[in-house]
């Protein structure tokens, strides 16, 4: 979907979509589809990629704002379909930082010794939870899934650090109102539009730019590491100004910065390891290379992880 689609039905334009967000396109799912199955090619490349069988899986994270239902897990059904038959299966939910919570629970449990292969899939159909008449979302966000596997190797690869935090005082500038306990579906919710997600853009801007850099600058001073020593910085694509400011304030220059905003918009979980994918496909993504990842999202919430990539090699199968 194009900035010139959405011009036809909202008072927008290319240019004024490109100017605020740098948004030139975003993917949106097709009428059967939702969240797991976007999540299910992706988990499965994932595992190829690893060079594993879905029955060496432990745990299937998915990490999402849009998942099929609140309940059951939208992982059960991505477990199933991918045959990980003997793993556990959970959601996360911490908005558009979820992925890296998601690394966090997963780096843990394999760390322990708990689990030796961990999924995890970021996977989002946005789509279906947006206002299409609201300008101030329905033009920033689209669809999509993408997935790692997070394994016990030999070798110097590693998840190097993590850092997460959350500020609940600023709950309510990025949420979905209702649907939920607090409060249930009825006929006025419905009419209300509080199904929809609703978000106060100036403030998540202002809390983004503020907390970002610290939190990026806490993880490399706690790993023994400098900006300079960053191969490539992975944000989350919500906006450009956003991730410029937050490499500015970083000192780290445009360059080793990855981005795909104008063509996939804010796709929420999923945009990390789309990320990652991309700038595999791209040669950006090597063995050995350092990679600082960026998240933030409703909660308000923010995560930050440091790693050494490292592809499969040395990762114990079955």
């Amino acid at each position: 979907m194009t900035n010139h689609d959405l011009s036809l039905t909202l008072e927008t334009s290319d240019q004024w979509i490109r100017q605020r967000t740098g948004i030139m396109r975003r993917r949106i799912a097709a009428e059967d589809q939702s969240a797991s199955t976007l999540a299910i090619p992706a988990g499965a490349a994932a595992i190829k990629e690893a060079g594993l069988v879905p029955e060496a899986v432990g745990l299937v994270i998915v990490a999402s704002i849009s998942p099929d239902q609140i309940m059951p897990a939208t992982a059960s059904r991505v477990a199933y379909a991918l045959g990980a038959e003997n793993a556990g299966a959970v959601d996360l939910s911490a908005g558009c930082s979820g992925f890296i919570y998601a690394l966090a629970m997963a780096t843990g449990l394999v760390e322990s010794g708990i689990q030796e292969h961990v999924l995890v899939v970021g996977a989002e159909a946005i789509s279906r939870i947006l206002d299409w008449e609201d300008r101030s979302t329905a033009v920033l966000f689209g669809d999509a899934a993408g997935a790692v596997v997070v394994s016990a190797t030999y070798g110097p690869n590693r998840i190097l650090g993590l850092d997460m935090g959350n500020d609940g005082s600023g709950a309510d500038l990025l949420q979905i109102p209702a649907g939920g306990s607090r409060l249930p579906a009825t006929h006025a919710t419905v009419d209300d539009g509080l199904h929809y997600l609703k978000m106060n853009g100036r403030e998540v801007y202002r809390f983004a730019t503020r907390v970002v850099p610290r939190s990026a600058a806490q993880i490399l001073e706690h790993c023994g590491f400098s900006t300079s020593e960053v191969d490539l910085m992975v944000p989350h694509q919500a906006n450009t100004r956003i991730i410029q400011a937050v490499a500015r304030r970083l000192g780290i220059a445009w360059e080793r910065v990855f981005t795909n905003l104008d063509e996939y918009g804010n796709t929420s979980c999923a945009s990390i390891p789309l990320c990652l994918m991309e700038a595999r496909a791209r040669g950006l993504v090597y063995q050995g290379c350092r990679i600082l990842l960026l998240g933030f999202g409703a909660g308000l919430s923010w995560g930050s992880c440091l790693l050494r990539w490292g592809d499969p090699v040395g990762v114990t199968t079955i």
